[in-house]
């Protein structure tokens, strides 16, 4: 702990940034977990399959 000027004692937080970084890691390969299970459903191909078909049969 460090003291300011005034004597109020002020927790010190060395190391917090190493803590939110791997927070947001773990938060990023979940969401990465979670995407590669969606999209590797059947019903996302046949969703990405009629898309395409209707944007390249849109002028025609």
């Amino acid at each position: 702990m460090s003291t300011v000027d005034e004597g109020v004692k002020v927790l010190n937080d060395k190391g917090m940034t190493t803590a939110e970084y791997a927070i947001g890691t773990l938060a990023a390969a979940g969401l990465a977990t979670v995407l590669l299970v969606l999209l590797k459903g059947d019903w996302v191909m046949a969703l990405l399959q009629g898309l395409l078909q209707k944007a390249f049969t849109a002028g025609t």
